[in-house]
């Protein structure tokens, strides 16, 4: 689920890191571990939760729109319904979409966030 950047890409400086880094030897090198360890973090909860919050990204698109796809072309798809009309803003199964799509997001991204479990409960 993770979009911009990709798992790859985050991975990928993570990786560059590490191999750069000694150690926090000044303040900057401190954020710049604390910054490498919530991208770290960010890694183990797209793994454990990216792939089902994709396919449930995938499974409600195809529900929303009647036609199977990748999740990039499914987007697509729905922002061309929204725009031409075909799917109604306070459509009720987008709606729900948007809601679930934004709480798998924020599981990942922002696990702490205050709203996170107000959200859940509703």
């Amino acid at each position: 689920m993770i979009t911009c950047p990709t798992a790859l890409e985050l991975q990928t400086a993570v990786d560059a890191f590490d191999r750069l880094a000694d150690g926090p030897a000044d303040a900057r090198g401190a954020f710049l571990a604390r910054v490498a360890d919530n991208a770290r973090a960010l890694l183990q909860r797209e793994a454990a939760l990216g792939g089902a919050g994709e396919a449930g990204e995938q499974a409600r698109l195809a529900a929303l729109l009647g036609v199977e796809g990748e999740v990039s072309d499914l987007n697509r798809r729905l922002c061309q319904a929204i725009q031409s009309g075909a799917i109604g803003p306070r459509d009720p199964a987008l709606l729900a979409h948007l809601r679930a799509t934004a709480i798998a997001r924020i599981a990942i991204d922002q696990p702490t966030y205050c709203g996170l479990e107000a959200l859940l409960d509703a």
